[in-house]
């Protein structure tokens, strides 16, 4: 695809939003399709601040700013998306309400790829009654503007030209694009799971508490952000709702067991950031708040291990299901998550022996299938 062709969104939320405003300014007339006028208002002035503030930057020309505002239509009804190329769903993440619009959008635009911004959603399963050649994946993260990486989710079904296209597509707005295998979690939100679920772990065996986990992750771990504190700003429900979805989907995997914390704090209504209530810290308060750095059992390298351990573990799983390749895991959670290094770098740095030896340990502590090491894991430490 080239800049000029003519593109929709569906869905006026923050990623439906952000997506179009992206494509806008990358030079695509974009269609922005919601049935909430008032959702269509606020998405064109968060189109038009943000162009302002680029503007303001000196990042951006008065004569450009005209032109990218005007590349953005606004409607409530789907028939203006029936001459795009393409279009990205970006409906709230419900199945029943995407697989809906995905085939709604696919008879009213008869030429056009048709993708879902879905974050773990089987593609497949959205696309059975839209058109299934043409459906396929594009997962942007949260900005999207700001954000380098974008998931491309092929099903056996999606035509290599549809694929093509939307790598196009995808490029034209400057991202990294990866290429991954439709499957619970697809790749990011599969690899990355353990990052959250074996920090619960960790607490819910009485051996840190979440200002100790989250304390060593950053400072020994190198992450951005401690995997609590990434829960109460993304939300605990949220997060809760993906893992639910991905152990339906897997027949009851078990390391991706939904945590009795995590369905806990929902119950509860501590929700994070969002919630009067919080979440693991008070509203506005993080791990660096804490009296003490939080207390624990294991030190802050024990800590860090268990959680590497697992994702590498996940991501040796990945890979033998034929998700990606070993160098799309690391660049994928390296852009799509910001760590400090990918599954198979953590591997290179600790050795295949060491991360096999801590979830041996935890296998013979507990006995419970989510620590059963990856046969492909099990291949490298013998090598």
């Amino acid at each position: 695809m080239s800049r000029g062709e003519r593109v929709g969104v569906a869905g006026a939320g923050t990623m439906g939003a952000g997506i179009a405003a992206l494509a806008c300014a990358r030079g695509f007339t974009t269609v922005l399709r919601d049935p909430d006028e008032t959702a269509l208002g606020r998405a064109r002035q968060r189109h038009a601040a943000s162009l302002r503030r680029a503007v303001e930057r000196g990042t951006l020309s008065g004569d450009d700013e005209r032109q990218a505002l005007a590349r953005l239509e606004l409607t409530v009804e789907p028939e203006p998306l029936a001459d795009c190329s393409l279009i990205v769903e970006a409906a709230p993440e419900r199945a029943e309400l995407k697989a809906r619009i995905l085939a709604e959008l696919a008879a009213v635009a008869p030429r056009a790829v048709v993708a879902s911004n879905t974050s773990s959603i089987s593609i497949a399963a959205l696309a059975a009654d839209a058109d299934p050649e043409r459906v396929l994946g594009l997962h942007f993260f949260n900005p999207p503007a700001a954000m380098p990486l974008v998931e491309l989710v092929s099903t056996a079904r999606t035509t290599r030209v549809a694929a093509q296209r939307a790598r196009r597509f995808a490029e034209a707005l400057g991202k990294t694009v990866v290429e991954v295998a439709d499957g619970p979690g697809f790749l990011v939100n599969r690899c990355a799971r353990p990052f959250y679920l074996e920090a619960l772990r960790i607490v819910e065996d009485g051996q840190a508490d979440p200002a100790a986990v989250d304390r060593a992750c950053c400072e020994a771990g190198g992450f951005a952000m401690g995997p609590f504190e990434l829960m109460d700003v993304v939300g605990v429900d949220i997060g809760l709702a993906a893992t639910e979805s991905m152990w339906r989907q897997a027949h009851g995997e078990p390391r991706w067991r939904p945590s009795p914390l995590q369905v806990r704090m929902v119950a509860d209504g501590r929700l994070g950031a969002k919630s009067e209530a919080g979440g693991f810290y008070p509203p506005g308060e993080t791990w660096r708040d804490a009296a003490g750095g939080g207390e624990a059992l294991l030190d802050q390298e024990g800590i860090v291990l268990r959680i590497v351990a697992q994702l590498v573990n996940e991501a040796h799983f990945a890979v033998a299901d034929g998700v990606a390749a070993p160098r799309d895991v690391d660049q994928a959670l390296e852009l799509g998550l910001r760590h400090p290094r990918g599954p198979f770098a953590w591997q290179a740095l600790h050795g295949a022996g060491r991360i096999v030896a801590v979830l041996d340990a935890l296998w013979d502590a507990e006995h419970d299938p989510r620590y059963r090491v990856a046969p492909g894991l099990r291949r490298a430490r013998a090598a």
